[in-house]
């Protein structure tokens, strides 16, 4: 399966890691890979991951790392998955 991260995850993401890195350069850069690798892995097992919280369909998933949801959909068809949002796990609640 193909892997695509939307300009919307990818500004999240940015967004996050620049607030991470006025303290703590070398963590932000940590904290980057700790998120991108699990990402990475998805294609692998798309099925892997919870049903997504935010939506009631079966083909879009929520991955938890560090604190964060990365929630994304798979397109079966397409033989893709789309990386779309980004969120705190405190702020989905």
């Amino acid at each position: 399966m193909k892997l695509r991260i939307t300009k919307s995850f990818r500004n999240k993401l940015n967004d996050q890691i620049k607030y991470i890195a006025q303290d703590k350069p070398d963590a932000a850069r940590k904290f980057k890979s700790q998120i991108l690798e699990p990402v990475k892995d998805i294609p692998r097992m798309p099925y892997k991951n919870r049903k997504s919280i935010f939506f009631e369909r079966e083909d879009i998933r929520d991955l938890i790392v560090k604190g964060y949801i990365v929630v994304y959909k798979i397109n079966k068809k397409e033989n893709s998955i789309e990386v779309f949002g980004f969120i705190k796990f405190q702020e989905s609640l």
